[in-house]
């Protein structure tokens, strides 16, 4: 299966003007996986994949797409700056390309049929990675952090629940994928990322008059 996919997609240079390179990642020692999931290429759970697995990365690192990970087809598209929208359309793009080669399953209803029910529908995640050094701080962040929620966001420490959170580096992504458009869920995340760094400067201006 995997050679099927990668011998499918290795017309991706030439579609993109960008070389890729193919990481077979159960040759791969426990040293280059960790290296991969510091660089955010792979998450824990592939990290400590050891079944047959491979990578197609482009060469800055900004496209990556994991084959026989959590599902047969994993894409992910890393752009500094909040340009979910732009990424989005990459994306959408790279959908495409893939879909004409291999069909996905999916359902009128349910959308696409994932290996995880939480990720049915649109299969899409959208993430910005925010810094709150000051927010954190307050005694209401964690209360803050609830009320996301309420806007279909969560938001984590940068190495996941229950882990130390080191230079106050927050996740926020989409809680759901189903019922809603992946044009929906880039706004929804980029407004919710926007409100939280609104809300960390005009915090972060306080605390400079204060205690300078």
């Amino acid at each position: 299966m995997i050679r099927k996919l990668k011998n499918g997609l290795k017309g991706l240079p030439e579609r993109d003007g960008i070389d890729y390179e193919y990481i077979a990642l159960n040759e791969a020692s426990d040293l280059e996986r960790r290296a991969l999931t510091e660089r955010r290429l792979l998450n824990a759970t592939l990290e400590q994949k050891k079944g047959p697995a491979g990578m197609i990365v482009s060469e800055d690192e900004a496209v990556s797409l994991v084959l026989n990970g959590d599902d047969h087809i994993r894409m992910q598209f890393i752009a500094p700056g909040l340009c979910l929208k732009e990424l989005w359309s990459r994306a959408d793009r790279m959908d495409d390309y893939i879909n004409e080669r291999f069909p996905y399953a999916f359902d009128e209803k349910y959308g696409y049929l994932t290996t995880y029910p939480t990720n049915v529908g649109t299969g899409l995640r959208a993430s910005v990675l925010i810094h709150l050094p000051t927010l954190s701080k307050g005694k209401r962040f964690n209360s803050l952090l609830g009320e996301m929620g309420r806007f279909g966001t969560r938001i984590q420490g940068l190495n996941g629940e229950g882990n130390e959170n080191y230079g106050s580096l927050y996740i926020v992504s989409n809680q759901k994928t189903l019922g809603v458009s992946e044009e929906e869920i880039a706004e929804m995340v980029n407004r919710v990322a926007l409100q939280l760094n609104s809300q960390e400067n005009k915090v972060r201006k306080m605390a400079m008059a204060s205690h300078k």
